[in-house]
């Protein structure tokens, strides 16, 4: 990084979108696979389109506890005109014209049979049954692959796996799945001034590592949680070539364009700085690169900066190397109870707390569709070095470039951005 670099500062600023869209052009899935137990592939990436091997179910079922019979022969049956069938064998494999055979929800329906009457529309008498209910063909039957049809695209490659995704995957006889391995992540504390306890004065507890590698590891990541490394060139050029390796390595703190902030300056050296210095508050000291192929994330040193960054920028990116992509933060609707200021250019995240007991039951919000919404309060208008502004809130609100901020009252879109994997 050139000295006029450092004397210019951050007067121009890569807005977010040109940014990331710069950072993710520069990356690529990194394409490892591996085979893993269904039970074991809550969260994992599928990494090839997954058919249906059989169909679910394999045969007719019955859908309700009843009979199963011929629907014709029961046609104009009613309650004072029951159709009288004889009783088929207990488990009967298939029936003949005029039978009935006992069935329960779920087991296989006999062949020749076409129709279930319901257990309440059914009397035995003796070795007969008197149905009072006419059914039409295929009336609560499920038939074969109604669930699922043989053959049937179940998931996409790059389609993360849910719990349900899980039992579906079970339900058609699969035992294992190919998903993309986790991408490793190694994640690298900088500053000559952190200690990990007891900080003397003038010292600071590192926590910006440690919060990044639990995030690496809940976006579905592997962590590579490092020791700190002080402000020096050679060792900070150390640590970085040490982890180039690794599909994604993120540095904390260091980033800006003082005396001490010398990863950019390390990253242009090992390989090109895409882009320094963001339209985003709080962090726009960020820095993206690469790295002898390897995608370098700078985040900034101040925790609740770190965080932001790492949620606009780390997330996605390590969902591209990992075969798949980063999915938009869940939104909730919430009336701001004071004004949240923006620097037009800039996109703003104002950390808020939500407050469902103060919705505006009266309706004095600014539309009688927005009473009974919870109220955002800001935990923070400013101070990029707040971590408590992020640990205490319940999300955050974006402020886009153009706008100058939201006023009090206005309805907002919160972003829940911390429980999302």
């Amino acid at each position: 990084m050139s000295h006029d670099r450092r004397e210019a500062g951050f007067k121009r600023r890569t807005r977010v979108a040109d940014a990331l869209a710069t950072l993710l052009d520069a990356a690529e899935p990194h394409g490892r696979t591996e085979s893993v137990p269904v039970a074991d592939a809550d969260g994992r990436v599928v990494a090839e389109p997954i058919d249906a091997p059989a169909p679910v179910p394999s045969y007719d079922r019955a859908a309700m506890d009843g009979f199963a019979v011929r629907a014709e022969d029961t046609f104009g049956a009613s309650d004072r005109s029951p159709a009288v069938l004889r009783a088929a064998e207990t488990e009967a494999e298939s029936i003949a014209p005029g039978e009935a055979a006992r069935v329960h929800t779920g087991s296989a329906v006999p062949e020749g049979a076409d129709a279930v009457v319901m257990i309440e529309q059914v009397e035995e008498v003796g070795d007969e049954v008197e149905a009072f209910d006419a059914v039409a063909t295929g009336e609560n039957v499920g038939e074969a692959g109604e669930d699922v049809a043989d053959g049937q695209r179940l998931f996409d490659a790059g389609h993360t796996l849910r719990p349900s995704d899980l039992g579906l995957l079970k339900s058609v006889g699969l035992d294992a799945v190919p998903v993309y391995e986790p991408p490793t992540v190694a994640v690298i504390p900088t500053g000559e001034e952190l200690v990990q306890s007891d900080p003397d004065p003038g010292e600071v507890i590192e926590t910006n590592g440690l919060t990044v590698s639990r995030l690496v590891e809940r976006w579905g990541g592997e962590a590579r949680y490092r020791d700190v490394v002080t402000d020096d060139e050679d060792a900070l050029a150390a640590a970085v070539e040490a982890d180039l390796d690794a599909d994604v390595v993120v540095t904390t703190g260091g980033s800006s364009v003082g005396e001490r902030d010398l990863i950019p300056e390390v990253v242009d050296g090992l390989g090109e700085v895409l882009v320094h210095g963001v339209a985003l508050k709080p962090g726009h000291p960020v820095c993206l690169g690469v790295a002898d192929g390897t995608p370098v994330v700078s985040l900034p040193g101040y925790p609740v900066a770190c965080i932001v960054n790492a949620a606009q920028f780390l997330r996605p990116l390590q969902k591209r190397v990992g075969g798949t992509t980063a999915d938009p933060f869940p939104t909730r609707r919430a009336v701001l109870d004071r004004k949240v200021p923006s620097e037009p250019g800039t996109r703003t995240f104002a950390r808020v707390a939500l407050d469902e007991s103060e919705g505006d039951e009266e309706g004095d919000a600014a539309d009688a569709d927005d009473a009974g919404l919870p109220v955002a309060t800001p935990t923070r208008a400013s101070g990029s070095g707040i971590l408590s502004s992020v640990a205490l809130a319940d999300g955050w609100v974006a402020v886009p470039e153009p706008r100058e901020g939201f006023d009090a009252g206005e309805v907002v879109d919160v972003e829940i951005w911390e429980v999302t994997p």
